[in-house]
Order: C-alpha cells, then structure tokens, then sequence
C-alpha cells in the first residue's frame, strides 16, 4: 500500500490529458492536488474519503481536510490498514474497529480491487474526466495509444538502423514505407491519431525542450535521426545510463548541425583527401596505391576523432590499419612529409639497413601541433603486412604499454585507433581475439576507436558470401559497443558520429565502431577490373559523384561557399602536391629509417654496438631474491596458503640453504634481479601464474579469502621495478601480437609471453612469420620480445610432444652456406646479424643468463627459448 501511496502521489489533473496522454507517462510524471480530490469526491464514483492521521474518534477539521497523501501520519496509518487486511488480530482492538466500521477507506489499488474496502484506480478514470462509469471502456483505448507511442519510439531505437539510408549507391536501401511497416511491426498506429498531441516519455529526447509533440512529428523526428544517413545500434547495451547518453547525443535537435567555419573546414579536408588520390593516380596510373576512392571520407572522419580526443586529453593515438588509403592516411593524418611519400613510387635504393617493404605496408611516427586544438599530439600508425588485422593487437599491446609508462590507469592521454575493411572485419578471427581484451584488468586499453571503411565488397566476394552476419561490425556486440553505420556521401553525418566517438570513449573507455559506408570505385588495386564480377554494382559507381562534388554543391547552395572557392581549395592543394613532386624528383636515395614507426629515443646513443654488459649478480641478491621467493606475505599470520604450497615454499628455502636451484628459481632470480635494476618484468600468457606445469606459482592465493593474493616478486625490494604477470585469455595470435606491441615500446623492459604448450604457437605463426622472424628487416623495428615455449616432454602425446624448434630454425636469417670468421667479437657480431635467437637452455644457470642477456645487450632481438 506504501508503494501505491506513492505511485498515485504522482498523478497529475486528469480531466485535459485523457485523449491525450497515455497512462503511464501519465501516472509517472505528474501530482495529485488537494483541489483535485475535493472534485473527485463529487463525482458519481465512489467518493475518495479524507482520512485524518490520528486515531478515529473526534476528527478536528484540519484532521479531515488533511489529504492522506500529504499527512503526516498517513503512511502509518496505511501500515496499519495493510496489516489488518492480513490479519485482522495483528494490530489494536481499536483499530480493527475502526477499520471495520468502514470509517476508513484505503487509497486506490493500481489492480484490481480485491477487498471491499479498496478503490480500483482504474474506475476512478471516468468520474475523473466527468465521465460516467459507463465509459470506462475508452481508457484502455486511451492507454493503449500512450503505450503505442512509446512501442513505436522504441521501435525506431532497436531496428531503425535496420532502415537508415546508409548505402549511397542505393543498392541496399530500405524504401520509406517498407522501412516504416518493418520497425513499427509490433505496435498499430492509426491514422485518426496521427494529429494527436502525446507527452514524450524519458526514454527519448526527440523534443527538446518540448515536452509533447503530435505524433506525426514524433515519428518524423524519429526518422530523421535513426532512418536517413546515421543508423545507430546501441539498444543491444546493457548500462541504462550509456544508452540515455547515447540517446542524447544522436536524437536532441540540432545534432547534425555544423556553423559555417566547421563545413569550410571539413570542405578544405574532403577536398585534400579527394585531391591527394587523384594526385597519385595523374602521376602513376598503372601503378599500385590502394586508394581510397569511394570511401574518402575515412580522412576527416579520423582526423576528427584526433580532434576530439585531443581536446578532450588524449597526447598520444596509436594506429594501424590495412593497406587500403594508408597512404592517403600518411599524408593527409600523419602529416608526412609528402616528399618522402612520393620518392617511394621512384624506385629507389635504399641506403641504410634493411630489406624495406612496399610502399602501402609502412608506418612512420610524427610529433606535430594539432591545429585545430592547438595542442601537441604523438601520432604513430604501425606497419603492417599484408595479412589483414594482423596489427589490430600489436596496436593495443603498444598503448597499453605507452599507459603503462606513462602512469595513465584511465586511459585518458593514450588511446587506440583501428581501421578496418568490411570484409576482414567480420572474417578475420583476430578481430574477435583483439576486441576480447578489451575488457580484461590486463589487457585493457581503456577503449579503443574502431573505423570500418566499409567498401561493401571484399576483394571480388560480395557481403553476402563473405559474412553470415547483417552487419560486418556485428563482432562489436560482442563487446556491448555502440555501432554508427553511417553514409559516406553524407559528410556533415559522418563528422557527428565522428565527435560521439571521440566523446564515447573519454567518457565510458570503451570500444566503440564506426561503420563509414562508402564503396569502391576501383577494383582491388587500381589495374583491376572489378566489372567482371560485380557488373551491377560498377555500373553504378561509373555515373556516381564523388562526395567533394557532392558536399561542394551543398554548401553553394547554402551560401556558405562559392564555386570559385572552392576550386580555389582544389587547386592550392594540387599545387602543394606538385610542390612535393618535384622535391622528390631531385632525390637519389631514400631511407627506411624514415618509417620508422616506434622510436627509442637515446637507447642507441653512447653504446658500443659490439658490447654487453654481463649478466652476472652477486650471490648476496641471489640468496635475498630466493628468501622472499619461499615466502608468504610478510606480516601476514591470517593469509592461509594450501598445504601443498607450504610444502613447495619450504623446498624452495632449502635450494637456497645448500646453494642449489631448479628452473623455476632460476627464472625467479633473472626476474627479481632484473627488478632490483630497475628493469620492469611483464610475463603474459595462458595460465603463466602457476606455470602450466605447477612450477612457477608467481601468485600465492589466499585459501578462505577470495581475489586476496600475494605476488613474492614484486615484494622483494621497496624501491623495486614494477612486475607484471598476467593471465591471458585463451589467445595466441592475439595475445602474443600484443605483447610483440608491448615491447615495441620501451626497450628497457623484459617482455615476454609463454604457451601453456610449446607447440600452441602455431595458432599465432602470422605473428611469427610476418612480424617477428622478419619485423626488423622490413621495418627496422627492434623488439626484445621473449617467447617462452614448453615442449612438454614428460609425454603428452603428440601435439605436445615438441615446441618444433626446426621451425624456427628454418626462419632464421643465417646463411647456412657461410661461417663468419672466428675473430674478437665473433659471438656479439653473430647476435647483431640474426633476425632472431632460437635457444634450447640445457640448465637453469643458462636460462638465468640467457634471460637476463636480453637486458644486457646493446640492441634488441627477439628471444624463442624452449623452456623444459
């Protein structure tokens, strides 16, 4: 009775909304006056009586005009009058009297009355209005329209994306009254209440600052925001107050909106996007660039995502993407140099190290102001082979790392930003490994920005063969992330669900896609002749503007630009690009060392390149390291370790009492010695806490407590480096590419993954092939990396019989026909020309060394070592 006290406390004056207003926006928003009860008990209903909140002899009149709703004694008499309905005996002799004698009569039921003592709210309705009871049939019409509104604005927020223009070929477009019988499929609108005013509930902000709208406008509001060039999909969300936020940004009037400096500027962005490929296709016709046609909007779509982010915090964003529009994304996001862009269609030979690679797989790293918040912002896009997506997780393994060092728990200063083509998003299993870090304490980036440059087709495959989804970005449901589809051809659209993003991020980290829908205008590559398998679709591209065309046209008609402005735009930006033609005509060289996409800065400088430093340590830190290693928490009695555990920390002391030690030692002395140094330790993989084989147990587990545990290694020294050991989803590819991102960015670090089997590494070969055997000759990226590979000897049957060293032996770059002379310095000489170190330790005492040589040596090289 409480709760319907107060839930009628809430109703406002009914007699002007009951054509109007459904029930329950109804009841919910509004009061219930004293002047309005006074007229409720002259209708013909029964009378709503007033009841006084003492006991029942002698009312005074301020007693009887007192409305139970405000009295103060009114919810105690409603306890009372519930307790008495259950059992009459449960409360005083004279309150069963009085409730007997019918002298009071309860507040109405929300249901149907039950007890003779109650009145049903519901037949209260007519007498309300000054209708009479007969009519009490018209209410449920009545409530059933408020309810169908409020089903159709849902409607439109679940399955209007499903509707939304977002295709600007036209081929894959909803029409309007299809689209309108599929979203309002569930709920009746008649015609005879299209004109009907209906106040709007909190589940939208359609109106603004109008609180009721006719209906008709309601569902044009809804149209224009969920069904023309945006289609929004975040209903699938499971946080009420991320929804509302969403809701806000995309249905409050004036959203898409831009002022005349912001549409001149995003013209000046569309224009050098558009400019750049047409630039490179004047010069190099018949030559491979991967372009960005049909989807140019990619440019200022990202550089307002930068925008926003850097306004918002953000100093540093960290990208990778495919070969599609990487060059555009160098030039025109990057900023390089435009010179060092063009020299690379020349031919040249390089003059520094390395074997290069093509041109559309680069990176490069530039520090620059932004302009438009006039704030410094670190900008690095990473290289990337031709496997697509293969960098998604190298990119989260490097912010999470520039976090890390940075001291940025919130993600606030570092920030991840991926892009995508359609088909690889929805087929390539990376993606999904890649978006299920995104949420673990040690893998997390605190969000990452997805960009999908959807050229509704994979290389010759249509989506419908290529993806068994609606959506290519359906992966993002996963992960609860919003997703904007969004028309490419529509730019002011694109530049809103651009700020969202930027805005999501700051203020939920967490992942969010961006669905840009544009198409191809060429075939794969530029010689490509897509007309022999998609005839229908290229016969539509051939007569289909481009967007600087169709945005220029726009803004004239606005007045906001003239033609001869905007050929004034076209033209500077041909001019600059002839500019840079012409510098790099007179280049004879060029240099990898330019595209280098994860500095060092200063590691190199002052080192002998052909010494190192040795890995040895004074016994008195081997002993201390070991003590603490056989210990529990210090000052700790209650933390309750498992007997068996009690039983391994004792063996451990013992090692260290007869100046012994088993692998698991060793490892913990290369560790804890390296902390004491100063050298932050990361050891990441699947179920690298205990050690596949029960050997390591880095992390002591309280037996009655839970998430109460003890790590012996990042206690051994009060001023110690940080230890990070983590375990890892059930990843490979994934996980070790992000670690590989890990090490790319702070060389004084021990970085290392571990199979739970050695020969679990053949499900992340992509990494190891394309990234790690061959990373530093294409690239000229270092990485001291470590992969740990158990073979599982003790017989586990076939697949973990071998961690297959021969494989990694065959990746090698030695040249097996040639032995380098044995001269002074033959084995660091012999280190600085491998790509990488395959090692088969055959005691603790090599590993302890092998290990810590990775810190000690004048540059980096990967490590695979097969631990026992």
């Amino acid at each position: 009775m409480y709760r319907t006290g107060k839930a009628v406390k809430s109703i406002l004056p009914l007699t002007p909304l009951l054509n109007t207003e459904r029930y329950s926006s109804w009841l919910v928003r509004n009061s219930l006056s004293p002047a309005l009860l006074r007229s409720v008990g002259a209708t013909s209903v029964s009378p709503l009586r007033k009841f006084s909140a003492a006991a029942p002899p002698p009312q005074t009149e301020h007693a009887v005009n007192e409305s139970y709703l405000s009295g103060t004694s009114g919810a105690y008499v409603e306890e009372m009058y519930e307790a008495w309905s259950v059992d009459p005996k449960s409360v005083h002799v004279s309150w069963d009297a009085y409730f007997r004698g019918q002298s009071y009569q309860a507040p109405p039921s929300l249901g149907t009355s039950t007890r003779p003592n109650e009145v049903s709210l519901a037949s209260m309705l007519p007498g309300l209005a000054g209708m009479s009871p007969a009519a009490g049939k018209a209410d449920t019409s009545v409530i059933d329209t408020h309810l169908g509104v409020q089903g159709t604005i849902r409607s439109y927020q679940v399955r209007g994306h499903l509707a939304a223009q977002i295709d600007p070929l036209g081929l894959s477009n909803m029409d309007r009254e299809k689209a309108r019988k599929m979203i309002i499929r569930s709920v009746i609108v008649n015609d005879k209440d299209m004109d009907t005013v209906f106040q709007l509930p909190n589940s939208t902000f359609i109106g603004g600052n109008e609180k009721a709208l006719p209906l008709r406008e309601i569902i044009n509001r809804l149209e224009n925001v969920y069904c023309k060039s945006i289609g929004s999909e975040y209903m699938h969300i499971n946080n009420l107050d991320q929804i509302n936020w969403i809701r806000k940004r995309v249905e409050s009037p004036g959203a898409l909106e831009l002022d005349t400096v912001e549409k001149r500027l995003l013209l000046a962005r569309i224009s050098r996007a558009i400019g750049f490929e047409a630039f490179l296709a004047k010069k190099w016709s018949a030559e491979k660039r991967f372009g960005l046609e049909g989807v140019e909007m990619l440019i200022p779509c990202m550089k307002k995502v930068i925008d926003k982010s850097t306004e918002l915090g953000v100093e540093c964003v960290v990208m990778g993407m495919p070969h599609r529009g990487r060059l555009n994304v160098l030039a025109n996001v990057c900023r390089k140099p435009l010179e060092q862009i063009l020299t690379q269609f020349a031919g040249l030979e390089t003059t520094d190290a390395g074997s290069g690679d093509v041109k559309y797989h680069l990176g490069t790293y530039i520090e620059r102001l932004n302009r438009a918040t006039n704030k410094n912002i670190r900008l690095s896009i990473m290289a990337n082979p031709s496997h697509l997506e293969t960098v998604n997780p190298i990119v989260e393994g490097k912010v999470r790392a520039e976090q890390f060092y940075r001291g940025d728990t919130e993600g606030k200063k570092a920030m991840a930003l991926l892009l995508h083509g359609d088909a690889a998003f929805a087929g390539q299993g990376v993606v999904f490994e890649t978006m299920g870090m995104s949420e673990l304490p040690d893998y997390t980036t605190r969000g990452t920005i997805h960009i999908v440059a959807n050229n509704q087709i994979g290389f010759t495959t249509d989506p419908r063969y290529s993806r068994s989804s609606p959506y290519c970005t359906d992966v993002g449901r996963v992960t609860n992330a919003p997703i904007f589809h969004v028309n490419a051809d529509d730019p002011e659209a694109v530049m809103l669900v651009a700020s969202i993003a930027a805005e999501w991020r700051a203020t939920w980290h967490r992942d969010v896609v961006i669905d840009l829908v544009g198409y191809r205008k060429f075939g794969h590559n530029e010689i490509d002749e897509p007309m022999f398998t998609q005839p229908i679709m290229y016969s539509i591209i051939k007569q289909h503007p481009n967007v600087l065309d169709i945005y220029s046209k726009k803004l004239i008609g606005e007045g906001v630009a003239t033609q001869e402005e905007v050929e004034e735009v076209v033209d500077k930006y041909d001019r600059i690009c002839e500019e840079a033609y012409k510098k790099a005509s007179e280049e004879t060289e060029i240099y990898n060392k330019h595209w280098l996409d994860s500095p060092w800065s200063g590691f190199f400088e002052g080192k002998d390149p052909l010494k190192v430093k040795d890995t040895g340590v004074h016994e008195e830190t081997l002993m201390h390291i070991g003590r603490r290693f056989a210990q529990g928490p210090p000052n700790a009695p209650d933390f309750k370790i498992h007997r068996a555990m009690e039983r391994i920390l004792k063996a451990r002391n013992e090692m260290v009492d007869n100046r012994q030690l088993d692998w698991a030692m060793g490892e913990a002395f290369a560790f804890g010695s390296l902390l004491k140094e100063g050298t932050h330790v990361r050891l990441s993989g699947q179920d690298v806490e205990r050690g596949t084989f029960s050997h390591r147990h880095h992390v002591l587990h309280h037996q009655t407590e839970d998430r109460s545990t003890f790590k012996p290694l990042a206690n051994l020294y009060p001023d110690q480096a940080p230890y990070s050991v983590c375990n890892s989803s059930l990843s490979e590819y994934g996980i070790l590419g992000f670690e590989l991102g890990y090490s790319k960015t702070n060389p004084n670090a021990l970085v290392m993954w571990e199979g739970q089997f050695g020969d679990f590494a053949n499900t992340a070969q992509c990494i190891i092939d394309q990234c790690i055997a061959s990373g530093q000759s294409k690239w000229v990226r270092q990485s001291g990396l470590v992969m740990m590979l158990p073979h599982g000897m003790e017989g586990m049957g076939p697949e973990h019989s071998s961690a297959r060293p021969e494989r990694f032996l065959q990746m090698s770059s030695d040249d097996p026909e040639y032995f380098p002379p044995e001269q002074e310095g033959f084995a660091i000489q012999q280190l600085t020309n491998i790509n990488m170190i395959v090692a088969n330790c055959s005691n603790p005492a090599n590993y302890f060394h092998i290990l810590r040589r990775q810190i000690c040596l004048p540059f980096r090289k990967p490590l695979i070592v097969m631990t026992p």
